[in-house]
């Protein structure tokens, strides 16, 4: 059956007996012990990756953050890597590890977020999590505390930079030859989408010099006086250039191209991260549902693009990993209508007929979760259905093109589904923590 084939999901019985296998196999997601069950099954696993339906729903943050602590907590997790800047992720870090030079404040360090979407991470969702490691990172030993650092490519100006910014203090001479080499962006202000448009004009890269610069960083490590984790910010600062410059690259010949290189940046990260930390540490992802679950599993493969879930199983393979992927059937969400564009609070309408969502709903169970390989060799689970990805950006009234036809337990080890869930609180929309609703099951 192909991905694509929309038919197959309302074939006649085939709701009746995909809800009947939903009502014998899920758990009930209502308080946080009921997570014990997915934290015995995957806490032992290297990786960790954890998905959501948008970007802009109250419990799927609140809901990966408990899991997170709880792993943690209970399973010596080492780091979290999320879909989001290096740089200002690192800002992030400095301060849930107590480095120097960190931020006052935790909500200091998330109101630096300044490229759209802000809400991504200026939350109160976040700061909730982000302060309770940075309590949990004070009880630890300053060699085991848990990181926190971001994955995406997008950061190519704040990231040369920070480069220049290291070498002044422990290489006057290579900061001066950093900003020379870099000087060749000076024509586009800082902005990474006008350098991608001017290369449709003038095809005149700045490849060579982003790439030498990652070299002679490498090279000269040995020479350096510096802490190991300064070094290690500088040398994925350098990295992040080189490949954010490939990716705006890229935008100008195709969506396919930069969206791989994209995803192949992530697990780049990811890798030296455990290697950073350690042979023996172990990671967690936080990241859309579009990065996380196996794009194998999706009509992605047939549209040429790879992701996060499916490098990982490959690189590591299926025993080490666990991709838990997240959906709901209707409720509120913070998204915008066009790039760029203020956010809003947007009524997400009653899922599909047919989709994953849609089943979950009309089996009656509430919120619950889902270990796939729990489900029967001929589950009707098993075959593709719609399975809803709101990015974003978000137009309810055409929410046909927002399912991805999947096949379910192919894409993720577990699914989290929530019957009705609300809106983020950005931390500029919800400027007082008193004014908005308790962040439970957060709350320790």
């Amino acid at each position: 059956m192909r991905l694509q084939d929309r038919t197959s999901w309302t074939e006649p019985g085939d709701i009746d007996a995909a809800v009947a296998d939903v009502r014998s196999t899920t758990h009930g997601l209502e308080q946080p012990s009921d997570l014990d069950r997915l934290v015995e099954q995957f806490g032992d696993r290297t990786y960790v990756l954890l998905g959501e339906a948008s970007h802009g729903t109250s419990e799927y943050y609140r809901w990966r953050a408990r899991l997170t602590a709880r792993l943690v907590q209970e399973k010596d997790f080492s780091f979290v890597a999320v879909e989001g800047d290096w740089t200002n992720c690192y800002e992030v870090n400095r301060y849930v590890k107590g480095l120097s030079v960190s931020p006052e404040t935790i909500r200091d360090a998330l109101e630096a977020f300044e490229r759209w979407p802000t809400w991504m991470w200026a939350n109160w969702e976040a700061l909730e999590f982000l302060d309770w490691l940075e309590l949990h990172n004070q009880r630890l030993p300053e060699d085991d505390r848990i990181g926190f650092y971001g994955l995406d490519v997008y950061s190519l100006f704040e990231s040369m930079d920070a480069v220049v910014d290291y070498l002044e203090d422990v290489d006057p001479d290579a900061a001066a030859e950093a900003r020379a080499a870099y000087r060749c962006f000076e024509p586009y202000g800082e902005d990474a989408q006008e350098y991608a448009r001017a290369l449709r004009m003038v095809p005149e890269t700045c490849e060579d010099e982003v790439v030498e610069m990652l070299t002679r960083l490498r090279e000269q490590v040995a020479a350096y006086d510096h802490s190991r984790d300064d070094y290690f910010n500088a040398e994925q600062n350098a990295l992040v250039a080189k490949n954010a410059e490939q990716y705006y690259r890229e935008m100008v010949r195709g969506e396919v191209d930069s969206w791989n290189i994209r995803d192949r940046h992530m697990v780049e990260t990811l890798e030296r991260l455990q290697k950073h930390h350690g042979s023996d540490s172990k990671g967690i992802v936080w990241a859309h549902n579009t990065h996380i679950g196996d794009a194998r599993a999706t009509d992605m493969e047939a549209r040429g693009r790879l992701n996060v879930g499916q490098l990982v199983r490959e690189h590591e393979g299926r025993a080490d990993v666990a991709l838990i992927g997240m959906g709901s059937h209707q409720g509120t969400v913070i998204a915008a209508d066009s790039w760029g564009a203020r956010l809003e609070e947007m009524t997400v309408p009653p899922a599909q007929e047919g989709s994953y969502e849609h089943v979950f709903e009309q089996a009656g169970g509430g919120d619950c979760f889902l270990v796939t390989g729990e489900l029967p060799d001929d589950s009707p689970l098993t075959r593709p259905r719609g399975h809803r990805a709101i990015g974003v950006v978000y137009h309810p009234a055409h929410e046909a093109g927002n399912y991805v036809p999947t096949v379910l337990p192919e894409r993720y080890d577990a699914f989290m589904y929530f019957d009705e869930t609300s809106a983020l609180h950005p931390l500029d929309v919800h400027a007082d923590v008193e004014a908005i609703p308790d962040l439970y099951p957060w709350g320790f």
